[in-house]
């Protein structure tokens, strides 16, 4: 049977979705400040460009995935609201964790931690955004938590600039009980404190019924299994088709403040105080953007809006690709507020897809699977695909601009062939969900 299928009211709503975007920015924060911190932790740690790209990618992916099954099935059953309070307790105190670290396997440790602690947002976040929002407006809705990601890597760039020219000017700090701490380190306890703190706020998120087909069904694990196999190929073309996309945003991202140093002579502070900005507006408006267009697509009758939002972004993201090969800077900036933008435009509507083809007890899961496809494939390989061409390919600092553009558009390509393989699968997918409700006693 299905539960309460009554929406909380619109200001509760966005409440919620407002308490989940600032625990989304605070995510990516602590996830993204360490690209701009490479020049200082490369020093003081004495590693190189492959070594720093596994703490900014594998290291965090690999148990952010892992996690992330086991904690979809739990936000698919249990509290989501606990759940999320227990990530972010988790991952804040690691990252003060990556702030004490003195060598580099203290800081590999402490990324694995932040990993594990933020492996449980986004699976229960999405969960309570679907059972908030009715479907006709449920794409914008995710698309404004997913802001997190921009308005979060610009705040760690434009933030992490203002504090790094700060701390430099002030030199290392001598605080009680840790005794010397250098500016990067004071960075991440002071983030991890801030994290904490905001455990308090998630007490505001009142925990929605469960609605739509499969709201209130127990589905074992094996049925999970079954329902994914059905519909595998548009699972396959919708998960690594976003995944190219992720691989191509998280390979180039993690490299551009590096790519700015190296290549035009911005200082770090320059970087996140103008990078930081545009990530914010570009890559704000483009996700938002994504998530209306794919609304009013869908009520003009497209039943696979999310997907060709998709395709769309990565046509439009792979032109913009030119960039990495500008030299003069406002022409160089233009392109590079269109690229963002357009780089960030899929990334509500690729979970936003997910919930309209997924039975309610199965979207924690399913959600799972496709973050953790595309955070291993992205981030754990992004990064370090481009510091491998850089290393080994031009064994040459200075060619970190051609790394970042041969990586993105290759994989580019691979995004736009797949997600074009996937529409008419994802529509069938849609079908299949209205057939399986049918045989549970809930017809769509």
């Amino acid at each position: 049977m299905h539960e309460n299928n009554s929406y909380p009211s619109p200001k509760r709503a966005w409440l919620t979705v407002g308490i989940l975007l600032i625990a989304y920015v605070l995510s990516f924060i602590d996830r993204q400040i360490l690209n701009l911190l490479v020049g200082p932790i490369r020093h003081d740690l004495q590693i190189s460009d492959t070594e720093m790209s596994l703490l900014m990618g594998l290291s965090f992916a690999v148990f952010y995935t892992v996690a992330g099954i086991p904690l979809g099935r739990i936000a698919d059953s249990k509290s989501r609201r606990g759940l999320i309070a227990g990530g972010v307790a988790v991952w804040s105190l690691m990252t003060a964790f990556c702030g004490l670290a003195q060598q580099y396997w203290h800081f590999i440790i402490g990324r694995i931690g932040v990993g594990a602690g933020e492996a449980a947002l986004s699976p229960a976040a999405y969960s309570l955004i679907a059972d908030s929002f009715p479907a006709n407006r449920r794409a914008t809705a995710i698309s404004v938590y997913a802001m997190g990601i921009y308005l979060g890597a610009g705040a760690a760039f434009l933030l992490g600039g203002l504090v790094v020219t700060w701390a430099n000017a002030q030199g290392p700090m001598v605080l009680p009980v840790l005794g010397e701490v250098r500016p990067w380190q004071l960075i991440f306890l002071v983030l991890g404190a801030i994290g904490l703190m905001f455990c308090l706020v998630l007490l505001a998120i009142k925990e929605p019924s469960r609605k739509g087909i499969g709201a209130g069904v127990a589905v074992p694990l094996k049925d999970v299994g079954r329902y994914l196999l059905g519909i595998r190929k548009a699972v396959l073309c919708h998960n690594f088709g976003f995944a190219c996309l992720s691989f191509a945003s998280y390979g180039a991202s993690a490299w551009i403040p590096t790519f700015f140093i190296r290549n035009h002579g911005l200082t770090p502070g320059e970087v996140g105080i103008y990078y930081g900005s545009l990530v914010m507006v570009a890559g704000s408006l483009g996700i938002v953007f994504g998530g209306r267009l794919a609304d009013f697509l869908a009520h003009h009758g497209y039943r696979d809006a999310n997907m060709r939002v998709g395709l769309l972004s990565a046509i439009l993201t792979l032109l913009c690709n030119v960039v990495y090969l500008v030299d003069n800077m406002p022409l160089l900036w233009t392109i590079m507020f269109f690229n963002v933008f357009t780089v960030a435009m899929p990334f509500g509507v690729a979970p936003a897809a997910i919930q309209e083809v997924m039975p309610n007890a199965m979207r924690g899961q399913a959600s799972a699977i496709y973050l953790f496809t595309i955070t291993l494939i992205g981030l754990g390989i992004g990064p370090t695909a481009v510091a491998l061409f850089t290393d080994y390919v031009f064994q040459d600092d200075m060619a970190i601009r051609y790394s970042i553009f041969i990586v993105a558009s290759v994989i580019t390509l691979g995004a736009i062939i797949l997600l074009a393989m996937g529409l008419k699968p994802y529509r069938e997918a849609r079908d299949t969900l209205t057939r399986w409700g049918e045989q549970q006693g809930q017809p769509g």
